[in-house]
């Protein structure tokens, strides 16, 4: 039996570790946490910390792994290039595993090869990011931290605001990157999409475009996302040719791809991309219901050096996901739960209970639950999910 090796092993990973069995694959799966969902479903588990290379290393060499899979996350993503290079296996190499993870050298990367996306500089303190954003910033900015995700850091900053606010929403960018550095970029305005894909042996098989709902300024966490696009064929075509010159800038390889965008003014702009599958169920169980295609199982078999199966096995449909997001303070109450045995419901979840404390919204990590619902249209789907969230009551005092 072939050996994959999996990066991380919570929620997200399980369906990859399971599906990945399914196919005939003895899977290895690594996780710092020993209580990590996706570790009793592997052939073998190791718990340790996947962020250290020379661990891992020497986890992959014992093993004889024949291929590395670190999908819907990025914390460990120079891990897998590092051990890509060391045992020449598919996928990304380290040096293309740094430009997807830190900001500025994807930015960089994108403006050497002509990818549209938003004018950045990377700020040295917070009195450089502040001259910036008054004599360089056309208009609204935003500040990012240059490696994390999830929206952890990042934050819209208006012409007009104080300076003392800039700086406090400076130094929560700063905290919150891995790279202890933070970004300043124009601001796009437009509504968000992600474009998810394969890419074989330099070429890009673009599989389906994501609507994106977010939160309002300044934090924009994602609320949810629907499939297929609801969006004009010639929006898509701008979102799909847009992913693969990032593709192309950034040097990616035998891997999924999760494409962030915006669309302003007619021209498609690149938030960032990941090397990766997306995460928030987003290509384990969205896409899927969809197209049809196994996308999951298209990763995990380029990532073993092997040609992905790209033909749909499945009628497409109308999907949706929606988060539950409740207002701050000490959950009281959780009430018309029944309204989540509709037969309409794929899947969902409650993550607090009576007497948690809900935080405001500044993160993905600070949502309460979801749900994500099908329908024969993509419409159909939203207005049931939205319908949904309205209907069950988390309330807060």
């Amino acid at each position: 039996m072939k050996k994959l090796l999996v990066l991380a092993a919570g929620p997200l990973q399980v369906p990859i570790i399971r599906r990945a069995r399914e196919m005939g694959y003895y899977v290895i799966a690594a996780d710092a946490n020993p209580r990590a969902a996706g570790l009793p479903l592997a052939d073998k588990a190791f718990v340790v910390d996947i962020c250290s290379e020379e661990k891992m290393l020497h986890i992959a060499q014992d093993e004889q792994i024949d291929g590395i899979i670190h999908p819907c996350t990025e914390v460990a993503m120079n891990v897998m290039g590092y051990i890509n290079d060391k045992l020449q296996l598919s996928g990304i190499g380290l040096e293309t595993a740094l430009r997807v993870t830190n900001k500025h050298y994807m930015r960089e990367a994108f403006r050497r090869g002509d990818a549209p996306s938003p004018q950045s500089q990377l700020c040295t303190d917070a009195d450089h990011a502040w001259r910036i954003f008054q004599s360089m910033m056309e208009g609204n900015a935003i500040l990012k931290p240059t490696r994390n995700s999830g929206s952890r850091g990042v934050s819209k900053v208006d012409v007009g605001i104080l300076k003392e606010e800039f700086y406090s929403r400076y130094y929560t960018a700063l905290m919150e990157s891995r790279d202890n550095s933070v970004v300043i970029e124009n601001f796009i305005e437009g509504p968000e999409f992600s474009v998810e894909a394969i890419v074989w042996h330099g070429i890009s098989h673009m599989i389906t475009v994501t609507d994106k709902k977010t939160t309002l300024a300044p934090y924009f966490v994602e609320l949810g996302h629907s499939q297929p696009s609801v969006h004009s064929d010639d929006i898509q075509q701008l979102l799909y040719e847009a992913t693969e010159k990032g593709i192309k800038a950034l040097g990616i390889d035998n891997c999924a791809v999760h494409s962030e965008l915006k669309i302003q003014n007619g021209q498609a702009y690149i938030m960032e991309i990941g090397a990766r599958l997306g995460g928030d169920f987003i290509t384990t169980d969205l896409t899927p219901l969809s197209t049809g295609i196994d996308i999951v199982g298209a990763a995990i078999r380029v990532s073993m050096g092997e040609a992905p199966d790209l033909q749909p096995k499945a009628e497409g449909q109308g999907v949706c996901i929606r988060y539950f997001t409740p207002k701050p303070g000490r959950l009281t109450a959780i009430e018309n739960t029944h309204f989540l045995k509709a037969p309409y419901i794929y899947d969902s979840a409650i993550f607090c209970q009576v007497g948690d404390i809900i935080p405001e919204v500044r993160s993905s990590l600070d949502r309460s639950g979801y749900v994500i619902v099908t329908a024969p249209t993509p419409q159909l789907a939203i207005e049931r999910a939205e319908n949904i969230v309205e209907e069950i009551n988390l309330t807060t005092n």
